[in-house]
């Protein structure tokens, strides 16, 4: 796969294109996984976006393939969105639409405040704007320091999906994943998120924002999506029944289905 270099270090990426030849895409979708998994995430969204869509999709930095940073690393989102950037200019796309999931959606949301010249849409999965307000993510280094990683990966899997939600050869990837996923990093990411609050400046972000949020996520309640949506001057909701955090995997047709009908009302 490609990577690109960064000041702190290498991003693996992949772009994913099943248009034929005289039918080239125009339009660049960057996809931006959360904490504890990689860019495979989104695995079963290209077959119904790639025939039509350049799909590209990265490892977080200290994720996946990607380097882990050195400890002490200085983490911010100011940082975070300089590796989306950075990604999206080595696969020459100067603008895209950017969707994320748990924190790869508040990413997401930050760049498209901050970046917004290079933004045409973001859908934003399992996503939260302050950290204040989302549950357990503050306990993880407790539980990892006096239970063990693993005791944090086996919490999180039964906070993830609802029995029966994926495939068992799913499953036992995505639990494979997030235990083997650097522990540092992952606590790192999990309290970069706790401290952030978009709550002031999500009124400034004028473009197109889908909000695709399950009914039973541990971590965020329907509220704390509904409230994005009302700071939201151009947002459309939707919600996902019967569903824990990892929708992005559990439900991956109906998250595609949702963003071309979304597109479709912008086209």
């Amino acid at each position: 796969m490609p990577q690109v270099s960064t000041k702190h270090g290498f991003l693996e990426y992949a772009i994913t294109d099943s248009s034929s030849r005289w039918r080239k895409p125009t339009e660049t979708i960057l996809f931006h996984h959360g904490v504890g998994i990689d860019m495979d995430i989104w695995i079963d969204w290209l077959p119904h976006l790639s025939n039509n869509f350049r799909c590209v999709r990265f490892d977080m930095r200290g994720c996946g393939r990607s380097s882990i940073p050195p400890d002490g690393q200085r983490w911010s989102m100011e940082e975070m969105m300089s590796d989306v950037l950075a990604v999206a200019d080595a696969a020459g796309a100067d603008k895209f639409h950017l969707i994320g999931e748990s924190i790869g959606g508040t990413i997401s949301l930050y760049t498209a405040l901050n970046a917004s010249n290079r933004i045409t849409t973001v859908t934003a999965l399992s996503t939260g704007h302050r950290g204040n307000y989302i549950n357990q993510v503050g306990s993880w280094r407790n539980t990892v320091e006096q239970e063990g990683f693993s005791a944090w990966t086996t919490k999180m899997m039964e906070h993830r999906f609802y029995a029966g939600a994926v495939q068992d050869d799913v499953y036992q990837w995505f639990s494979k994943t997030q235990a083997n996923s650097n522990p540092e990093v992952t606590l790192a990411l999990g309290e970069l998120l706790m401290a952030q609050d978009l709550s002031q400046d999500l009124n400034k972000l004028k473009k197109p924002v889908l909000l695709i949020h399950p009914d039973s996520s541990p971590f965020l309640p329907v509220s704390m999506s509904a409230e994005i949506h009302s700071l939201l001057p151009n947002s459309q909701l939707m919600v996902i029944p019967h569903a824990k955090h990892a929708i992005a995997c559990s439900h991956a047709k109906e998250g595609a289905e949702a963003f071309l009908n979304f597109i479709d009302c912008y086209n």
